[in-house]
């Protein structure tokens, strides 16, 4: 063999390996890295302790509050170990601007959202072992609002919703687009950053979390409501259901605006409990 093959060859087989690595090295991403959508966008992923990197797991999306980031909700180490344990993988999504860009918001931004959590879940879907049958929505305050958009405008994404301290901004939707998700609510009492009843700021209001229960019940036929007490979580509940074996749910606690762990906790444990996650 000449001598100019021999250098071709192993030529080639260089370029081929670094194009590999440069492969690899941009599909990279976790719980430190970023996994891109688009040009801008993007989100982070934890897949549980222990994982073998093949077999499919359920996940739990957690949409951090105003301000917040994915690399944040990355470093809540309490909730990381939560979402672990349960042998689910947390996805960490990030709003497009400081604040989640959704109708009423008084950012203004053009609402983008719902479209970008597409492509998330498309995007885990080939990349990372994910069952996207298997996926709840949470998330706190502004994270809570943008869970609400999404049992809203997307309620075929996920399997379960489970909003903490957040919900539409005003005009509350008169119904929502997509058929009826099911959703646990939680809500703190004496919460005077998202109260209840909702806050005015700048040209809006956040909306009253009880006209937003009553659109949805009346949506999807929720009744018979059924009270009932968690002590452990001092919560009290209060569970409707419809036909379809659908619960709509608010807990409320004597806290401000906070955030357990347990809470989320609480939510995928009722879903897998009634079946509405298998």
């Amino acid at each position: 063999m000449q001598l100019s093959t021999i250098f071709k060859r192993f030529a080639l087989t260089l370029l081929v390996g670094f194009s590999t690595v440069s492969i690899n090295q941009a599909d990279a991403c976790g719980p430190d890295t970023d996994c891109m959508i688009g040009n801008d966008r993007h989100y982070r992923i934890r897949m549980p302790d222990g994982h073998d990197g093949k077999t499919r797991v359920g996940a739990i999306f957690f949409m951090h509050g105003y301000r917040g980031s994915a690399a944040g909700i990355m470093r809540n180490k309490a909730l990381g170990k939560l979402v672990s344990d349960l042998g689910l993988a947390l996805v960490a999504p990030k709003a497009a601007y400081e604040d989640w860009a959704i109708p009423g918001a008084p950012s203004k931004h053009v609402p983008v959202e719902l479209e970008y959590f597409d492509a998330v879940v498309a995007d885990i879907e080939t990349k990372h072992a994910i069952d996207t049958s298997r996926m709840m929505a949470s998330g706190f305050s502004a994270g809570g609002m943008m869970t609400w958009n999404l049992a809203c405008d997307r309620s075929q994404l996920f399997a379960a919703y489970a909003p903490i301290a957040g919900t539409f901004w005003e005009p509350v939707p008169k119904t929502c687009d997509t058929p009826t998700a099911n959703i646990i609510h939680t809500h703190g009492t004496s919460d005077k950053t998202v109260p209840l009843s909702g806050r005015r700021i700048a040209s809006t209001k956040q909306g009253d979390v009880s006209i937003v229960l009553d659109m949805y019940a009346r949506k999807g036929k929720f009744d018979n409501a059924r009270s009932y007490k968690l002590p452990k979580l001092d919560f009290e509940c209060s569970e409707l259901k419809n036909n379809k074996k659908q619960i709509l749910e608010i807990c409320l606690h004597p806290g401000g605006h906070s955030m357990k762990s347990a809470y989320v906790a609480n939510a995928w444990n009722k879903f897998i409990d009634l079946g509405i996650i298998k």
